[in-house]
């Protein structure tokens, strides 16, 4: 058989292009217009050939399209890097050997010429100075400002030379030529960004980052930096993406985001951990609230401002990022500093003492003097103590709901709910020492559609188990049907001794609150059946810590927080008048929208119960939109949704919504979006599945794919 690079099956392929028209059959005279016979003879001729064609290229569609997806010829895609070896030279320019490959382990050519996609090579080349902790890079450029003039910033390396291999390893010789003095005895390293281009074939980009430390005059590799690792990132962010997604992995940051660099135009540093901790302080940085933004210009001119992100939990809760795993995890305690500190507490002036109990500070080697890692007692001077937060408090008692269970569940009846509260050491607390405590009660579970909260601390008991006793003044709907639910939720208000400000103060006192519970009970239904799960609550907690919402009130159970933010509820009661229509909180909905955020392209406020507006058009998501799997549990993003799930009434384009097309435009808010789900809508009945559903062309996994290392 002929290859394709055979110019044989070409010209067979082609048809004789060369010959078109000039067949056996046809004379030159014919040719000219001569012996019709012979052209009718040649047309059909022609005319079997193409049918046979024809049939032959139907035939072949047909076992195509029977085909399983998986038959289909895999994609090389993905990128890898794996630094082999550092040195050198005797001309002081560091040699790096490394391997190329993609995510099956085959070798790349990274120039894209034996294998598809160039790879785009940057490397920086950076070292630890004797007696610091941090790098200073070797790879540097000068940038002027405005507030600082000509300044000094790390950056990669520049005019380095390839020498590539058939089996991906690629050697690489920079163009930076170390000083003269440089010290080999001390830790150096080496980050290289691997970026793969298949956006003609895929329309994706793939990028791999890796280091390599190494002392040029051989010994040990110490000190090393390794404070945060990507995996902590990674908890929020998905995966790490800066500069268009070419570093993503905080080893590779910190070899230029070190004190050695400097924004010239705001005079901001960007070393790592200042910046970082002011990106996730954000808004709440004292600066910020006192009127000054904060800004970094980066590249071309582009500003960025960090003014309105908001850390989805606790900002004292270091442990977020400074988690097990990195080898110096605990620097956050043991290495406080003027930088590390004054990036969050940024009102702080240690030149002169303001905003510091009046203690000038003029180097970092006294600050451990008073700020010792821990004491052991919350809210003192220690690092530990200082950033103890209040819900968290070890004085906390804890609050321990148990919903025991549910009685008189026929329609129109009024449920009594048998239940118990203790604290975490297991003794009893009453219902009537609760600040608040209530019972909810709603359903049915194939879709929340009614609700009722009622005051239960003047529930009956203890009985002889510890159990209290409460009937609802409200009945379950006559027409009820299904399963029913109640949930608990409440807390004790009580006051931290010693506390987070001084005593007497009331930010002193603290809601020692429950997580919530929740009990289905059957109401016609042979069993109880369960709501439908496809949020799973640690998946939330990986950036939130812990839910506590509505003054905590409703926290750590999303099975509860489903109960009220049901379809049929909106923010009406608290909306005023000159601002309807109301907005829906379905749950669905209102979480699409305030995690896509500033990315919708309409408004979207909910009016809370103090009656004020509450955007949500500034939210900052810290991932992929794509990424469904963030929240859901496997599969539950997947078309089609259950049949029994309720219309929503939003403030919007159609209203009431199918539950289909609210899951999807509530992120896909254009107009043009809506009014496509609305044409694809009759009566109720949703089409979104034929083209959206699993195997089909525009199924939702397909539009939300992500692959390993892609940009995004």
């Amino acid at each position: 058989m002929a290859s394709h690079d055979d110019p044989t099956a070409q010209g067979s392929a082609a048809g004789g292009a060369g010959d078109r028209g000039r067949g056996p059959l046809l004379t030159e005279e014919a040719a000219r217009g001569g012996e019709p016979y012979s052209r009718r003879i040649a047309m059909k001729k022609r005319f079997v050939a193409a049918l046979g064609l024809g049939i032959l290229v139907m035939l072949g569609m047909m076992i195509a399209s029977d085909r399983p997806t998986g038959a289909q010829v895999a994609v090389s895609t993905g990128v890898r890097v794996h630094i082999l070896n550092a040195t050198i030279s005797p001309e002081r320019r560091v040699v790096v050997t490394f391997r190329l490959t993609d995510d099956r382990g085959q070798p790349l050519d990274r120039t894209g010429v034996r294998t598809e996609g160039r790879v785009e090579i940057t490397v920086i080349l950076a070292h630890i100075n004797r007696g610091d902790r941090q790098y200073t890079a070797y790879t540097t450029r000068t940038q002027t400002g405005a507030v600082l003039g000509t300044v000094t910033q790390a950056w990669t390396d520049v005019g380095g030379t390839f020498a590539d291999s058939p089996d991906g390893t690629v050697v690489y010789t920079s163009g930076t030529v170390l000083p003269q003095n440089y010290d080999p005895t001390v830790t150096h390293t080496v980050g290289i960004s691997a970026v793969r281009d298949l956006t003609a074939t895929l329309g994706k980009r793939f990028v791999a980052n890796a280091t390599f430390d190494f002392v040029p005059a051989g010994g040990e590799v110490s000190p090393i930096r390794d404070v945060v690792t990507t995996a902590a990132c990674n908890q929020c962010h998905d995966q790490l993406q800066a500069h268009g997604g070419r570093y993503v992995t905080v080893k590779t940051c910190v070899l230029c985001h070190q004190p050695q660099t400097a924004d010239p135009d705001t005079g901001n540093t960007v070393d790592f951990k200042v910046m970082i901790h002011k990106i996730h302080r954000g808004r709440d940085l004292p600066s910020v609230r006192a009127g000054t933004p904060y800004r970094i210009i980066g590249f071309m001119g582009r500003v960025f401002d960090f003014s309105t992100v908001g850390f989805p939990q606790d900002i004292r809760n270091c442990t977020t990022c400074h988690a097990t795993g990195a080898t110096q995890a605990d620097n956050h305690l043991t290495q406080p500093s003027r930088a590390a500190c004054g990036s969050c507490h940024d009102n702080v002036n240690f030149a002169t003492g303001e905003g510091h109990l009046g203690i000038i500070q003029r180097d970092d080697t006294r600050c451990g003097r008073c700020h010792q890692p821990t004491s052991g007692d919350e809210f003192d001077l220690s690092v530990a103590g200082a950033h103890t937060i209040p819900f968290k408090s070890r004085q906390l008692p804890g609050v321990v709901f148990e919903i025991v269970g549910v009685t008189d569940t026929a329609p129109g009846r009024a449920p009594t709910v048998l239940f118990k509260i203790q604290d975490r050491s297991g003794r009893p607390i009453a219902p009537s020492a609760m600040t608040r405590l209530a019972l909810v009660l709603g359903g049915p579970t194939s879709d929340y559609a009614w609700w009722v909260s009622e005051d239960a601390r003047g529930a009956m008991g203890p009985d002889a188990e510890g159990n209290y006793r409460y009937t609802f003044r409200t009945p379950l709907p006559a027409e009820a049907r299904g399963t029913y639910v109640v949930g608990i939720e409440g807390y004790r208000n009580i006051t931290l001794d010693p506390g987070p400000a001084a005593p007497g103060d009331p930010a002193n006192t603290v809601r020692d609150a429950g997580d919530n519970v929740v009990r289905y009970f059957a109401v016609t239904d042979a069993r109880p059946v369960a709501r439908r799960q496809i949020v799973d609550l640690q998946n939330c907690l990986k950036c939130h810590d812990s839910l506590r919402t509505h003054g905590s009130n409703r926290n750590n159970n999303i099975e509860h927080c489903v109960i009220c933010h049901n379809p049929t509820s909106t923010d009406e009661a608290r909306r005023p008048s000159d601002q309807m229509p109301p907005e829906s909180i379905d749950f669905k909905l209102l979480i699409h929208k305030i995690h896509r955020g500033e990315h919708l392209e309409r408004e979207y406020t909910v009016y809370n119960f103090a009656r004020q507006p509450v955007p949500f058009n500034e939210v900052r998501f810290p991932a992929s939109l794509k990424n469904c799997q963030l929240c859901h549990t496997p599969g539950t993003n997947l078309l089609p949704v259950r049949a029994t799930l309720a219309t929503v009434t939003p403030r919007g384009f159609q209203n009431p919504t199918p539950p289909t097309s609210t899951a999807c435009v509530s992120c896909h808010d254009s107009l043009s979006a809506e009014a496509h789900a609305f044409l694809n809508t009759t009566g109720s009945v949703e089409t979104c599945e034929v083209c959206h559903g699993e195997g089909r062309a525009f199924a939702v996994s397909k539009l939300h794919a992500l692959l390993v290392g892609e940009i995004r």
